[in-house]
């Protein structure tokens, strides 16, 4: 699990961090189980009640625009939804061209450099090598 301070930001916020997660597993039009294991994992950092999650298990299926995902994100919670969405976006090994402009348009809406999400999609793919790294060394495939 990811050190960070998910938890201790306002509920809104929480939601509308995890609304975009939602979004961002349907850009492809294909959710893959090692996208939903990042949401899950990541809905689960979130701690939103039960009615929430279902709430935002929903919009898998049905997703608000992106705009609707950003209006109630904050500095903090729009930087680690960013986060979070490299981490999904490179889930299922591929990072496709409309996820790379989702990403884009996620940190030019919170004011970060475009460039900052190659920097997390590197950071997302040396941790997946990592992560690789652990079952290498257990002979686990």
């Amino acid at each position: 699990m990811l050190p960070d301070t998910l938890h201790e930001l306002p509920r809104h916020e929480r939601f509308a961090y995890a609304k975009l997660l939602a979004f961002v597993t349907n850009i492809d039009d294909e959710i893959t189980i090692d996208e939903m294991t990042v949401f899950e994992q990541r809905l689960g950092t979130a701690l939103l009640s039960p009615s929430q999650r279902k709430e935002i298990r929903a919009y898998l299926k049905n997703p608000p625009t992106l705009k609707e995902c950003l209006d109630d994100l904050g500095p903090v919670s729009g930087r680690l939804a960013l986060r979070d969405a490299a981490l999904m976006s490179a889930a299922d090994g591929n990072i496709d061209e409309d996820e790379q402009e989702v990403l884009e348009e996620i940190a030019a809406s919170i004011g970060l450099d475009e460039g900052i999400v190659d920097q997390l999609l590197d950071w997302v793919l040396k941790g997946y090598d990592w992560m690789q790294d652990g079952l290498d060394l257990l002979n686990i495939e």
